[in-house]
């Protein structure tokens, strides 16, 4: 018999955590890790549309850093399971690239608004689900012991993507849209 991907266990509003404890769909910790899934998947969009290989590389390596979270989060707290280590060692790469990236744009005068390229709005949507995965961490980590290392990686990896942004208008030769209050 072939694999399926239903198992129609989750039919009556339950999901499973590695290490067998089941929670409602709706508990705090499947949004938390449901919601970095969202965040991957709008990464890998992102990824998809980027020019440049070094950034495409970049994105990728993000993708596989956020499901290395979402596996934490997604294991029972306590259960003793051998998962991929959390990716601490990226948050020196993502600052590094930031400064390497701050050294070419003009300087931010002016709060700017997302958008003027679908890849910059890409960038900045991703930067916003970031922010989304960093609260949602953050109310799971008042009830449960969750690593430090998943919230300093989201807080930088919001960072990121609003650098980004910038960088890709950059590369795009795209003018930033500036934010102009009504008078």
């Amino acid at each position: 018999m072939a694999f399926r991907i239903y198992t129609k266990t989750g039919d009556k509003g339950e999901t499973g955590l590695f290490g067998g404890k089941r929670l409602p769909k709706d508990d705090l910790r499947i949004e938390a890790y449901g919601t970095i899934d969202e965040l991957n998947a709008t990464v890998g969009a992102l990824a998809d549309e980027v020019r440049s290989i070094d950034i495409r590389t970049n994105l990728r390596q993000i993708q596989n850093d956020l499901f290395v979270i979402g596996s934490h989060l997604a294991t029972v707290p306590g259960k003793i399971l051998t998962l991929p280590p959390l990716p601490e060692d990226q948050i020196k790469v993502m600052e590094t690239l930031m400064d390497e990236w701050d050294e070419t744009l003009p300087p931010l005068k002016n709060f700017i608004l997302p958008g003027g390229h679908p890849t910059v709005s890409k960038a900045h949507m991703a930067r916003c689900i970031c922010r989304r995965s960093e609260r949602r961490v953050i109310s799971l980590a008042h009830r449960e012991d969750i690593s430090p290392i998943i919230v300093i990686y989201l807080n930088r990896l919001s960072d990121f993507f609003f650098m980004l942004g910038r960088k890709l208008a950059q590369d795009l030769q795209i003018e930033e849209i500036i934010w102009e209050p009504r008078s």
